[in-house]
């Protein structure tokens, strides 16, 4: 009962934060707003993709940091294997960071640095596929740019000192030498980290050994031997407080959870947050597959940065909302685990961490806590201009884009659970999370390739329009409530602004009946105008939703045609009619069989209900009419024309050109 009772505590508190802000908005604002500061920096040069001459497998950071003077040394081996034949290549490394020298096999090779990187000249010639390795000897204040790369701060009323490092997306050269591109992973990493014996020092992986030096320093040694990208390395450096617990999963095993905490903030409402974590592990594992870097770790080291950031194993983080610890988590599976190729295809990252908020809320607060989540995304959404596939990474606006990468992003992985059903769309993430591209880089093909395989549908028009192209889809849809056959027609229209794309999705349709029951038909709309026959039970319709379940990132307009339409079933005097062309551009010829005598009026209405044409025929007797209509006034739309015979009334739906 007491576990019990923490669990809803947990959740509860946990629910409240959620409300108050969301983990993919802070995320975005605090990305943006570092990678501004990279961007101004005159002398800054992205150096991507990195040099294609080598494949990295390794890297290992021995760090000497000073906070007092806000300096480094280091000591970087990088090994790597040669893709083509070559007697050099270049690392990226910053100014005002200075190498001292490089070693091959253990002695000095010729290097030539400039602001960005550093030409290495190796001993001879070597062939494709060989496996080489060099250790930099570097130097210097590293810069802070690019998601505050490396900063050097104190926290806290007694100013304690803390470093940190965020690299995303370009960062990582500023502080240490590597191939700077997410598509070339690592095989593994390790960290050595030497400060004064007051630090704390938290990197990726697990602690090995921590050793205190007689110079009063303290070396953490972190080793990781997962596949890790290069921005994904990281460290954390102050008088942290360590707060442990476990996330338990199976019957025998579990991993340690390890936060890092400010001392000033390591509060009980904190550990409850905290505690939070052990669950969103087991929700996410349940649903993605086990936390991938199960022989490790995970957790949190505390920054003040204003956002997060999903380093490999530890979470660098400022606040612990339910919301934003979620997203940051989702990544490791999502941008950790699987990283995406290049930053034109962030929302591989993003997206799917955005979508991890989402299956949280729905696990706190079922049905209703989903659809608030998803509709706050949709909110967004709707705003973003350009594809969801990034056009300008120079740009932070772009990359880090908030209602676009982040919540757009989102909402194609709502409808494609849409399209699939949630048993599938589940499958789809598993089967992606252990493809050819696990631990390892890939782009938007790559996931709808396992996509497609696992559902066995044809996705292609679904990622063109919703990856690659612009906007969403406007609907109007139209149809009489009165309809007493049958059938009920109901004509679709969309748009998308000035875009000129009509979308294909299928779409569900429910018809209310004044009785209560429903009907529930999915069709599928894929042209600027569509007329689709439905059959209905006898009986007066209430209602039709188009899309109930929102399914669909779209806007809506209902309009009903509200005319009162009656029938005589003792007698029918008319036999059958119809309207053509439809549709129609400058005229409609209206066809009837009448079947005895009768007084017949062709009524057109808008359809707001206003009549704007009428023309009447009095005493025609049984036998087939036409009457055609001139439409030369009239501006193109929706629009009813109405046949009255007699006292008898019906309808149809016309679409003028």
């Amino acid at each position: 009962m007491e576990n019990a009772l923490k669990v809803l505590v947990i959740s509860l508190l946990s629910f409240v934060a959620y409300a108050q802000e969301e983990g993919a908005a802070i995320c975005s604002e605090s990305k943006q707003a570092a990678f501004k500061r990279f961007r101004d920096l005159r002398n800054a040069r992205i150096a991507y993709p990195g040099d294609d001459k080598i494949d990295v497998t390794y890297y290992k950071l021995n760090l000497n940091i000073s906070h007092a003077q806000q300096y480094l040394k280091g000591e970087v081996t990088v090994a790597f294997k040669l893709n083509s034949a070559s007697s050099t290549c270049f690392l990226d490394l910053r100014s005002p960071l200075r190498v001292d020298s490089v070693k091959l096999a253990n002695k000095r090779i010729p290097f030539v640095q400039d602001a960005s990187k550093v030409n290495l000249t190796f001993d001879k010639s070597y062939p494709q596929g060989q496996a080489l390795s060099v250790i930099v000897f570097y130097q210097g204040k590293p810069n802070s740019s690019a998601f505050g790369s490396f900063t050097f701060a104190t926290h806290g009323s007694s100013n304690a000192p803390v470093v940190w490092s965020l690299s995303e997306p370009y960062g990582s050269p500023d502080w240490f030498p590597c191939k700077d591109t997410p598509a070339d992973k690592a095989d593994s990493s390790d960290v050595w980290i030497t400060m004064p014996a007051s630090f704390v020092s938290v990197s990726n992986g697990i602690l090995t050994k921590v050793i205190d030096n007689k110079d009063n320093t303290r070396t953490y040694q972190w080793k990781n031997r997962y596949p890790i990208a290069q921005y994904l390395i990281s460290i954390a450096c102050s008088n942290y407080v360590e707060y442990k617990n476990y996330f338990k999963y199976s019957t025998k095993d579990s991993m340690s959870v390890n936060h890092f905490v400010y001392p000033e903030s390591f509060t009980a409402i904190t550990k409850t947050q905290l505690d939070q974590t052990s669950f969103m592990l087991k929700l996410f594992s349940e649903k993605f597959g086990l936390y991938p870097f199960i022989k490790e770790k995970y957790g949190h080291a505390q920054c003040d940065f204003g956002g997060g950031m999903e380093h490999q194993t530890c979470t660098s983080i400022n606040s612990y909302e339910g919301s934003l610890v979620a997203h940051e988590l989702t990544h490791q599976w999502f941008g950790d685990k699987i990283t995406c190729k290049n930053w034109e295809n962030i929302w591989l990252n993003e997206g799917f961490a955005t979508y991890g908020e989402a299956i949280y809320a729905e696990a706190l607060g079922g049905k209703s806590g989903y659809q608030t989540n998803i509709a706050g995304n949709a909110t967004r959404a709707k705003r973003a201009v350009g594809t969801l596939y990034v056009q300008n990474i120079n740009s932070e606006a772009e990359i880090f884009s908030n209602i676009r990468t982040y919540s757009k992003g989102a909402m194609v992985l709502h409808m494609l659970r849409g399209i699939v059903g949630d048993e599938k769309f589940y499958k789809i993430l598993q089967n992606y999370l252990v493809s050819s591209v696990a631990y390892a880089a890939a782009t938007t093909e790559d996931f709808q390739k396992v996509a497609e395989e696992t559902t066995g549908l044809k996705l292609d028009y679904f990622f063109k329009e919703w990856v690659y192209g612009e906007g969403y889809p406007k609907y109007t849809y139209i149809y009489n409530p009165t309809e007493t056959s049958k059938e009920l027609k109901i004509t679709i229209t969309q748009s998308s602004g000035t875009n000129p794309v009509v979308f294909s999705m299928p779409v569900d349709i429910k018809i209310v009946m004044a009785d209560g029951t429903e009907s529930l038909t999915t069709v599928f709309i894929d042209k600027a105008t569509q007329e689709i026959t439905f059959s209905k039970p006898q009986g007066a319709i209430a209602k039709v939703i188009f899309d109930p379940e929102n399914k669909i990132l779209k806007d809506v307009i209902e309009n009903k045609v509200t005319l009162a339409i009656t029938a005589n079933e003792a007698k029918q005097t008319l036999v059958n009619w119809n309207i053509y062309p439809n549709p129609a551009d400058n005229q409609v010829v209206v066809s009837f069989d009448l079947a005895q005598k009768a007084e017949v009026e062709v009524e057109i209405f808008d359809k707001l209900g206003k009549k704007i044409k009428s023309e009447a025929v009095e005493n025609l007797i049984f036998g087939n009419y036409s009457k055609h209509i001139l439409l030369n006034e009239f501006s193109s739309g929706i629009f009813l024309v109405r046949l009255r015979i007699n006292n008898q009334y019906f309808g149809k739906t016309l679409f003028i050109k």
